[in-house]
């Protein structure tokens, strides 16, 4: 088995530039680290797995306690940096950091309590589980929530003893460095080392012998080429991947309210969040009201001038491909859908009418500020429809019938279902995706399982020698 280098290699794989999608300015380069690179980091931390194992619980929680206050102190500039490198709005931005460290606390306090079972054996004898944590955890986190999602994967991992390797998305390279620092500084040496770099470092550092566990949030298309290299190597893999996630609206729901729900599941954050609405399917008899609404919201976000740019111009195109390929095949944009001209990625909010379950638009993940609609004879039609496809991340609901919406949860195939309200949830809330959104449990208190190995223990009463 080769093993990780043991100086630190000099030469980088390339560099990252970064523009700006607001205004196309550079915000910076930086080394995207060599293969080479990517195992020393390996290296690096695992001599220091042994230690920080060995770290009682409770001292772990202290030092994610630290770390919230040290993200805390440094909201104003990752924000800043965020704004800058992705285009999320500032406030949104700040909001993501404020969450990161507000989940780095909740596994502070919920390590210490992530505690084995007794079982029970026979009488003189101990029986019972203990967890231990799986090593060295390589987090590969996106770039739409940078700070929020990080602060997810790292602080369970840490909370169970694993150390980590941290690979922020190349689209926000900076704020995983300062992140990466800030980090570093409260926890003991190499327990948190953080890599910048692009897929062929992220490669190096999944493929890895050195990787115990590995932990993604990001497209399908990269997850499902982790699983196949976590196949090879034997390591555990969680991920969370992409989604196609519907919103189905049934009769007598007010049009008004309905467009209310699909502009804001369709448009914040210009579309690019994980369970934003993708496809929207509307009972015919509110059809006309609702996409008069919902077109009204759409042309009163772009004439205000307050939707955030797309992450990158190549982003754009990839939304712009999917919309012009919809609209080739018989949709319609009552809002939207065409280039807007000027510096950066700015795209407007769009609604496309008359689409077909055909079309591209509706079968895959856009990641762009576009509402894509569908309409539906009746309930189980619309049902039918939310409930095709190969995504399986979350699904809304809107309807005033109770037997509808015990259908919809008992039908519809995905992880997380929400009921007139296509964003909110209890904390602690962790859900299972299904199909090419991904395999594990990506939050709350069973995260932590996802983090360690179960170890059964059996104490039974020794033979004394006879006097």
């Amino acid at each position: 088995m080769p093993t990780a280098p043991a100086h630190p290699p000099e030469t980088a794989q390339g560099s990252i530039t970064i523009l700006d999608p607001a205004t196309g300015v550079p915000v910076g380069t930086l080394e995207s680290a060599s293969a080479e690179q990517a195992r020393y980091a390996l290296g690096r931390a695992r001599k220091a797995s042994a230690g920080w194992a060995a770290t009682a619980p409770a001292e772990r929680g202290e030092l994610l306690h630290a770390a919230a206050r040290a993200l805390e102190d440094a909201a104003a500039e990752l924000a800043e940096l965020n704004q800058r490198e992705t285009g999320k709005p500032h406030a949104d931005a700040l909001g993501g950091v404020q969450a990161g460290a507000a989940t780095l606390r909740q596994y502070a306090e919920l390590g210490p309590l992530h505690r084995g079972h007794s079982l029970r054996g026979g009488q003189q004898a101990m029986d019972y589980t203990v967890t231990v944590p799986r090593g060295v955890a390589v987090l590969l986190t996106p770039w739409n929530d940078p700070v929020a999602v990080a602060c997810g994967l790292i602080g369970a991992a840490l909370a169970t003893g694993n150390v980590v390797v941290h690979k922020p998305s190349e689209r926000c390279p900076h704020v995983g460095r300062l992140m990466g620092r800030l980090l570093a500084e409260v926890f003991p040496q190499d327990v948190v080392v953080t890599v910048t770099g692009g897929p062929d470092t992220g490669q190096a550092l999944v493929e890895a012998p050195e990787t115990d566990v590995i932990g993604h949030v990001g497209s399908t298309a990269t997850g499902e080429r982790l699983a196949r290299l976590a196949a090879l190597t034997g390591a555990h893999l969680l991920r969370e991947n992409g989604g196609n996630d519907p919103l189905l609206i049934d009769e007598g729901i007010d049009p008004a309210w309905a467009a209310d729900q699909a502009a804001l599941g369709s448009f914040a954050n210009a579309g690019q969040i994980c369970t934003s609405v993708e496809r929207i399917y509307v009972h015919r008899s509110i059809a006309e009201a609702f996409c008069r609404e919902l077109t009204e919201r759409a042309r009163a976000l772009n004439a205000s001038g307050e939707l955030a740019p797309l992450v990158d111009e190549r982003m754009r195109q990839e939304v712009h491909d999917q919309v012009t390929e919809a609209l080739e095949h018989g949709a319609r944009a009552a809002e939207g859908g065409s280039i807007p001209e000027g510096a950066g990625a700015r795209y407007p909010a769009t609604v496309l009418l008359d689409c077909t379950s055909s079309m591209r638009i509706m079968q895959e993940e856009t990641f762009g500020p576009v509402a894509p609609v569908t309409v539906v004879d009746d309930f189980a039609s619309g049902l039918r429809a939310a409930s095709a496809g190969r995504y399986g991340l979350a699904a809304t609901v809107l309807t005033g019938n109770l037997t509808h919406a015990q259908e919809a949860i008992a039908t519809l195939p995905v992880g997380t279902v929400k009921v007139n309200n296509v964003f909110g949830g209890a904390p602690g809330g962790a859900a299972q995706p299904r199909g090419a959104s991904g395999d594990g449990f990506g939050y709350g208190p069973e995260l932590l399982d996802e983090f360690t190995f179960v170890k059964v223990v059996h104490v039974a009463e020794p033979r004394a020698v006879a006097p």
